[in-house]
């Protein structure tokens, strides 16, 4: 890295509380696609805004869970980048935006599709193959793409 050390701020939540917060988000956003319920939507980009303002220690969900099942099952805990985790909640507050927007001032028909394709994309995160929190690292490595490697090369030379 060139002698430079990049700094990551990173946060230590229960394993078992960041599965609660990827798996009920994504079953909130599965239930709004499926049942066509647009507040659903809406509180999914509520969480997913106030998860990226007051970073994963404080996520909604998280705290959801760390004050009710959290008292009551302890837990291995999981090591996360707070900055990698704050792009992939923008990301999905972005994604959620735009589905509302379509949806209360575009064509439902399209929005209804976007939410079902915003979906798909939270499925594969809940899974724990988080595209924005990847990129994200990748991306501040400089490591993501040819390109980067390419230019990170010419940098050292």
């Amino acid at each position: 890295m060139d002698g430079k050390m990049i700094r990551q701020k990173i946060a230590q939540i229960e394993s078992a509380g960041f599965l609660f917060c990827r798996i009920g988000l994504m079953i909130l956003i599965w239930v709004a696609f499926l049942l066509k319920i647009k507040w659903l939507v809406a509180l999914s980009f509520l969480i997913l805004l106030l998860s990226a303002i007051l970073t994963i220690n404080y996520a909604p969900m998280i705290l959801i869970w760390r004050y009710t099942f959290g008292l009551l099952f302890k837990g291995q805990k999981e090591i996360l980048n707070v900055s990698a985790m704050r792009f992939a909640h923008s990301a999905g507050t972005v994604l959620s935006g735009i589905c509302l927007l379509v949806l209360y001032f575009g064509s439902e028909q399209i929005g209804w599709i976007l939410v079902g394709i915003f979906a798909i994309m939270k499925t594969i995160s809940a899974l724990g193959f988080c595209p924005a929190s990847k990129l994200y690292v990748c991306m501040s490595n400089g490591t993501c793409c040819a390109f980067s490697k390419k230019i990170k090369d010419m940098q050292k030379k």
